[in-house]
């Protein structure tokens, strides 16, 4: 940098702040301060020759820029901490704030930040975590979004259509998946704009050239760019569905195949290693579990397993959850109990290898059960039963913390992205964040 040593005056909202380009350059390149850098990073002039002239909040400025200066965050009383975070917004160091109010997720860490009450009444569906550190909440045909400051944006509307699943395509657009609207020839997915609702695009099932009724059901996406779906038609057309996420046009189609359920999956999941896509349909959705992984380059099922033929003693053993494990090569699946089991990824029809781990039901269920969920993130297991979700660690998958809060009911689904896990109650719609706190200075 050529002249970072050279002191820089701003004019904010009428007030004079002195600083230097080095610390300006703490801020991103794409932020508000990095504009003011040139591609060797020698800071630009004032147009005035004196100082930058910013029309926008004083106390926020300086709150900021001592976050540029420290890398601590500290808030004074007289400075809304929503303001704040709009503030940030627009200097593009929303990013910088976050990382001061929270150290990297850790599921050992994690504190209860903030319990919201939905909108609707009654069991919710799904909640998936946002990539700017919002949600959405499905409920029935409504999907509620909220951003980052949890500030709920206008509400996604399917006009009676049962929501299924829902995904983040970007923090501008939220993928629906639902139940197909009989007599209206609806499709059953659709790309909305999280900010304000509308309708953007309808995705189609082509089948002998013509466009077909569907439900959608599980939703994922691969880094190229791709959309996977489950989807249930009224004749053949069963399957997996592939369409380009920036055109909408259906690329492909897995069909299924005699005897096994692809249609109605409960759980897609893309593996960057292998370049396949698990697919996951669990009981009580069918008598059986069906897993297996699918290879869209050659059209082929290169592993499956399924519990079909077991003996009804191990009924208690159903899988109700699953995912997989690159690392491990495994699938890691879970019970009504909580029990994880493990099937090897290198043997097809391999057998599960049930731990129990945590048995808290004592064999009993509750009166409405919520069937446990899981998610794997940065090298933890998480696992969700009733009203607590726990954490698993090491090449053991060692119980290591439970996070736990009654208030709301069962956890009927959960969700974590970046920084933030959220929990999903079945009454009243509430939902749970949880952050981990910085990191204490000694």
């Amino acid at each position: 940098m050529g002249i970072q040593n050279d002191i820089v005056k701003f004019n904010v909202g009428g007030r004079i702040f002195q600083t230097t380009a080095t610390t300006l350059a703490n801020a991103d390149r794409d932020s508000f301060f990095g504009a003011l850098f040139d591609d060797n990073w020698d800071l630009k002039q004032p147009i005035n020759g004196r100082e930058f002239f910013i029309d926008r909040n004083p106390d926020c400025f300086a709150v900021l820029l001592d976050l540029l200066r420290t890398g601590d965050l500290y808030i004074p009383s007289n400075v809304p901490e929503r303001l704040l975070y709009k503030e940030a917004m627009f200097y593009g160091l929303i990013g910088h704030v976050r990382s001061a109010k929270r150290g990297p997720f850790d599921g050992n860490r994690l504190k209860l930040s903030k319990s919201v009450t939905g909108r609707a009444p009654g069991d919710g569906t799904a909640i998936r975590a946002g990539p700017d550190g919002g949600c959405c909440v499905a409920h029935g045909s409504m999907v509620h979004v909220f951003d980052w400051m949890l500030e709920e944006h206008p509400p996604l509307n399917l006009d009676y259509q049962r929501v299924n699943d829902i995904g983040w395509v970007n923090a501008e657009s939220v993928l629906i998946s639902a139940c197909e609207r009989l007599g209206r020839g609806d499709s059953g997915m659709g790309l909305f704009s999280s900010y304000t609702g509308d309708l953007r695009y309808k995705f189609n099932v082509v089948h002998d050239n013509q466009i077909k009724s569907y439900t959608a059901g599980a939703l994922c996406f691969s880094p190229d760019y791709k959309i996977f779906a489950s989807c249930k038609g009224r004749s053949n057309e069963y399957g997996i569905g592939v369409w380009d996420q920036v055109t909408g046009k259906q690329i492909d189609f897995f069909y299924e195949t005699p005897g096994w359920s692809l249609g109605e999956a409960d759980k897609l999941q893309w593996l960057n290693g292998t370049t396949c896509l698990l697919v996951a349909t669990l009981f009580p959705r069918k008598d059986n579990c069906y897993i297996s992984l699918l290879d869209f380059r050659q059209k082929s099922t290169v592993w499956s397993w399924s519990d079909f033929g077991a003996p009804l003693t191990v009924d208690e053993k159903r899988a109700r959850d699953a995912i997989a494990m690159e690392d491990c090569n495994s699938v890691c699946v879970v019970n009504e109990y909580e029990d994880l089991g493990f099937i090897d990824l290198r043997i097809s029809g391999r057998s599960v290898r049930w731990s129990s781990r945590s048995r808290l039901m004592n064999g009993k269920m509750p009166d409405e059960p919520c069937y446990p969920k899981l998610a794997l993130h940065n090298g933890q297991l998480f696992s969700s039963m009733n009203d607590s979700i726990s954490v698993f660690c090491g090449p053991d998958w060692v119980l290591t913390s439970r996070l736990r809060r009654s208030y709301g009911g069962s956890i009927c689904d959960f969700s974590i992205g970046g920084d933030r896990l959220f929990a999903l109650h079945s009454e009243a719609n509430v939902f749970d964040i949880w952050e981990t706190p910085p990191t204490p200075v000694i």
